[in-house]
């Protein structure tokens, strides 16, 4: 049987591989791909790197997305399949993509993500309340300055009134992070830290917190890396990748597709924020209540195909 160079590497050398593949793959993909923009707009290369994007400037901020995508694509799913080939020789069985499951999984990740999104908002209220003491005021200072513009940027993307936005913005910020994100979170990190610290819980913990930490958003920080523990776990439970990629697109979906709404002004901008108010206790504590016992059953299924 075929094996990769790096088969029997060390974890850590698996981890500085993955690493500089990431970063030779998206310096040669923006590298190229500010070429060719520059070629396409007419624009030197040098003022590509100092375009001010704003609400006015739509050429501008189709640029933004055309090197949103190609940094997605070149800093996560290539890399994966790179590595992925180095580390086994066979990259779709590596990552775990041909691994499928039956429908009830999926409908039990649709579930768990639905009914966690109360709990998630209300972590993420208590992530922004998070105060650092006076001798880290610079720090905090410079966190939430960098969080304000990586909304901002957000919203640039957001802001659309067309389906064509909305399902290009799903396209972009919703099914390239779910495949690129996940096969190096879940299909190769964790197996890296399983590899490395023998248990799959601990492997799970990190996991979690490196995904979250990719973010680069402190005050998004804890809601995040209890979704990666998620992502991870229901990946373990079901056997195939493909069951995290469907609940990190559908986490990434909804909140597309409930700003667009909020935007259009079809809905009001309190559904954004559920799970957030003292008077949605009751509705926290059932939502839940029944993503608790989802996740207890598909546990308890997989405990069961285990043992058989």
């Amino acid at each position: 049987m075929k094996k990769g160079f790096f088969f029997d590497s060390s974890p850590i050398t698996m981890i500085i591989m993955l690493c500089f593949v990431m970063v030779s793959s998206v310096t040669i993909s923006m590298a190229l791909g500010m070429l060719i923009a520059s070629f396409v707009l007419g624009v030197p290369i040098n003022d590509l790197a100092n375009i001010v994007y704003n609400d006015d400037s739509m050429q501008y901020l189709n640029l933004v997305r055309y090197l949103q995508v190609l940094t997605n694509i070149s800093f996560f799913t290539i890399p994966a399949l790179i590595a992925a080939y180095l580390f086994s020789g066979n990259a779709v069985k590596y990552l775990g993509l041909r691994q499928g499951a039956k429908l009830k999984w999926f409908i039990a990740t649709l579930l768990v993500m639905l009914t966690a999104i109360p709990a998630i908002n209300l972590l993420l209220m208590l992530n922004e309340m998070i105060v650092f003491p006076e001798s880290l005021a610079g720090l905090e200072s410079w966190l939430m300055k960098y969080e304000d513009n990586a909304q901002q940027t957000t919203k640039l993307f957001l802001n659309v009134d067309t389906l064509g936005g909305l399902f290009f913005n799903i396209f972009m910020m919703a099914i390239l992070p779910a495949i690129g994100e996940e096969l190096i979170f879940r299909g190769l990190l964790h197996k890296i830290f399983v590899k490395w610290t023998g248990n799959v819980h601990v492997a799970i913990i990190i996991t979690g917190l490196l995904f979250s930490m990719m973010h680069l958003q402190f005050y998004g920080l804890f809601p995040r890396w209890i979704l990666g523990i998620l992502f991870s776990y229901m990946m373990v439970w079901s056997g195939t990748i493909w069951v995290p990629i469907l609940a990190h697109f559908v986490q990434n979906t909804l909140a597309i597709v409930v700003h667009y709404l909020i935007y259009k002004k079809m809905i009001s901008d309190e559904v954004e924020t559920i799970g957030a108010s003292s008077s949605d206790i009751p509705l926290i504590i059932f939502a839940t209540s029944l993503c608790a016992v989802t996740l207890w059953f598909m546990c308890k299924k997989w405990r069961m195909l285990k043992t058989n």
